[in-house]
């Protein structure tokens, strides 16, 4: 019996042995750059609200849902949030363009009572994480939301824009003035607010399920001999240039991305299926990247298999230098989809690692945060136990800023760091036990504040001895500057393993 006891703890420790060096190995090979990002949804409240504000009480319980969703983002090292900000010709931001939308308070028009973009936006960079606003493009109203809204809904706005569709109401990408009209949204809360990126959603025209007769727009505006799918893709990347335009004159250092179809056409060994973005829906999105007019890319890539695996890389491998984030279905995990397992997920997001694709964006935030098949703790304390640095932007700038003047201060709570930068918005902090720090190292990324040049160590010194630190300054591009140490080599008394000495049978320990 003695033996076969042994035998069983002897086997369960070397199966946790295995499974300790498994994650470390997961851990390990996780890129100090990746974006790692949700779709925050605002649409009937899909992730976020679920409490109306119609109160003083209910806009409070709403605030906090939504730090709550962000408290878990955070401690799961997630460092973006791609929030559902202009949905279907409705807003979730006090506008002088567009309504506001009814997820808020139940009523389409009625606000809220704060501004809840304004919000997210603290919110999110209180935590040392970005926000992306989405921006549902081409989609109108529906027939129900149409109603509501009266005077207000966007046929009634700007009539000349929009077509009838059997679902209710779209822009149409063929009038010059939809991508001025798009674009002055945009330009309204790049002005207004401090993000650091719009995410374009629907960035296209319909599927065939949704009748949109644009005849007469292609007969007005189209040249002499130019075929309906030339047109209608010149349309859609004549919006995305007007877009970039006006919003780089502005804030040059927003991200732009897009959420194109998952499959951009067919591949020389894998057919896309009919459903592709340059063919189906006129999005010539690899033309963006090549333009400049796309800093990053989210295709929706909610496949798995051949679906997934080939399409992923076609992206990439025509990326112009530019960042590909893989949007991840992690809604299809759940037994009310698809019944994905788990290890679906883990298998796309090692596979975006191995080839070098700059992150994932999931969809929806609700799968993530409800810990979905266990999808929120593989994520947390195993594929994204380390944290990361969000994928920098191209620009003509000149260096990233430089921290200087960098001290360890000793404070009655314990010990602070100071340093100061130049034109920086984040700082990182490393720390390691091992001189000089290794910035490169995922591992070593202890913290990520925003314009804060100073952290406290509350813990106590241990015999005159601390961490190794150092400093970077990141700026609105997202380059960094190179590390500042911030305090220097030390010598400190190491111990090597205990030793036997035959003859005496002593213990000696070295110094």
């Amino acid at each position: 019996m003695k033996n076969i006891i042994t035998r069983i703890l002897t086997l369960l420790a070397t199966v946790f042995c295995l499974a300790a060096e498994a994650d470390a190995q997961l851990a390990m090979d996780a890129p100090k750059r990746e974006l790692r990002a949700v779709w925050l949804t605002t649409i009937n409240g899909l992730d976020w609200p679920d409490t109306k504000a119609t109160s003083p009480a209910g806009i409070e319980r709403q605030k906090q849902e939504l730090r709550n969703i962000l408290d878990k983002l955070k401690a799961a090292n997630f460092n973006a949030v791609i929030f559902q900000t202009r949905i279907r010709g409705t807003v979730v931001y006090p506008s002088q363009i567009e309504p506001w939308d009814g997820c808020l308070t139940g009523r389409f028009g009625q606000a809220p009572g704060y501004d809840p973009l304004a919000f997210a936006v603290e919110e999110c960079h209180r935590r040392g994480m970005q926000i992306h606003a989405w921006v549902v493009a081409v989609p109108g109203n529906k027939s129900a939301q149409i109603k509501a809204l009266g005077a207000q809904a966007l046929g009634k706005r700007v009539p000349q824009l929009v077509i009838k569709t059997n679902e209710g109401n779209m822009l149409d990408p063929g009038q010059p003035g939809t991508a001025d009209y798009i674009a002055s949204i945009c330009e309204e809360i790049v002005r207004g607010y401090d993000i650091d990126g719009l995410n374009f959603d629907y960035l296209r025209y319909p599927e065939k399920e949704i009748s949109f007769n644009d005849a007469a727009t292609y007969r007005r505006y189209a040249s002499v001999g130019q075929s309906l799918a030339d047109w209608r893709r010149e349309n859609i990347s004549r919006l995305v240039e007007t877009i970039h335009r006006r919003v780089k004159a502005i804030k040059p250092w927003v991200a732009l991305s897009c959420s194109p179809v998952g499959k951009y056409a067919d591949t020389r060994r894998y057919p896309a299926g009919g459903w592709n973005a340059l063919n189906a829906v006129s999005q010539d999105a690899k033309l963006w990247l090549r333009e400049g007019w796309m800093d990053i890319l989210m295709p929706m890539q909610y496949f798995r298999g051949r679906h997934y695996y080939p399409f992923l890389l076609d992206w990439q491998e025509d990326a112009a230098g530019r960042t590909i984030a893989s949007g991840l279905g992690v809604y299809q995990i759940d037994r009310q989809q698809q019944n994905w397992p788990l290890s679906e997920m883990e298998s796309q997001i090692s596979y975006c690692r191995r080839y070098g694709v700059g992150g994932q964006v999931f969809f929806r935030s609700r799968f993530v945060t409800d810990n979905t098949k266990g999808i929120y703790n593989l994520l947390r304390y195993n594929l994204y136990r380390t944290r990361a640095l969000p994928p920098a932007i191209d620009n003509k700038r000149s260096a990233p800023p430089t921290p200087v003047n960098a001290r360890i201060e000793e404070t009655p709570s314990g010990y602070t760091l100071r340093w100061e930068a130049a034109e920086a918005c984040r700082y990182v902090l490393y720390r390691s036990n091992t001189y000089p720090v290794d910035t490169e190292d995922a591992n070593n990324i202890y913290k990520v504040r925003l314009t804060e040049p100073q952290f406290t160590i509350s813990l106590p010194l241990l015999e005159g001895w601390l961490p190794y630190y150092a400093v970077t300054a990141i700026d609105r591009y997202g380059h960094e500057s190179a590390p500042l140490e911030i305090n220097k080599e030390r010598k400190i008394r190491t111990f090597v393993p205990l030793e036997i000495n035959k003859e005496k049978k002593i213990s000696t320990l070295k110094h």
